[in-house]
């Protein structure tokens, strides 16, 4: 794997569901950006499934820089949270949430029941998951007038430049996303060219 590429999920997945001596374990995956996703989402499956009693979590963002968290939410320590990162490790993916929702049945799994219960069903969540790779990277900002649109877009369909957002008023603003590994040749491109104007987006 190129180390500008990652795998990640653009879709929730569909709900999956493990049972073990009737305790029912039922997983989601969902595709986060930040905390206030997370939170989005876990607080919509608590008003989906209200009586059930452990929302087991893992999620991990970003690309180059890496922050995760795996919660346990009352199931004894490293039982549920721990086995649900594992996945998402053993996966490659990332900007990923998995949710395990669990029913108890009335008999006790033990750690050892646990912990095979979690992982199996966030592996059987992130196999039901469309899992797609994607590169990393850059956005810029160029700013062109009109007359120089034509070039600016020749050099925009010869390098396969996906055009994230353009605003058209008195002159041209275009954001691109140029894939990391390109990104100063590109940069170098648009650089040269008379009154065009490019800078990098934070």
């Amino acid at each position: 794997m190129e180390n500008d590429r990652y795998k990640t999920i653009l879709v929730p997945s569909e709900e999956t569901l493990f049972k073990d001596r009737n305790s029912k374990f039922f997983g989601y995956a969902f595709p986060v950006l930040n905390e206030e996703d997370v939170k989005g989402f876990l607080d919509d499956l608590k008003k989906k499934h209200h009586t059930a009693r452990h929302f087991c979590y893992a999620y991990q963002l970003g690309v180059e820089e890496i922050k995760y968290r795996a919660n346990d939410d009352g199931e004894p320590n490293n039982s549920a949270g721990m086995p649900i990162y594992g996945q998402i490790q053993s996966f490659e993916v990332t900007n990923i949430l998995i949710v395990s929702v669990r029913y108890f049945g009335g008999t006790k799994l033990g750690v050892g029941g646990l912990i095979h219960a979690y992982k199996t069903s966030a592996q059987i969540t992130l196999e039901a998951s469309e899992i797609v790779e994607k590169t990393i990277d850059i956005l810029y900002q160029l700013n062109f007038e009109y007359d120089m649109m034509n070039k600016v877009m020749r050099i925009i369909k010869e390098k396969n430049i996906e055009i994230v957002h353009q605003k058209m008023e008195l002159s041209c603003e275009y954001t691109i996303a140029i894939r990391k590994k390109d990104s100063d040749t590109i940069f170098k491109i648009f650089n040269h060219l008379y009154k065009v104007t490019i800078k990098i987006l934070e």
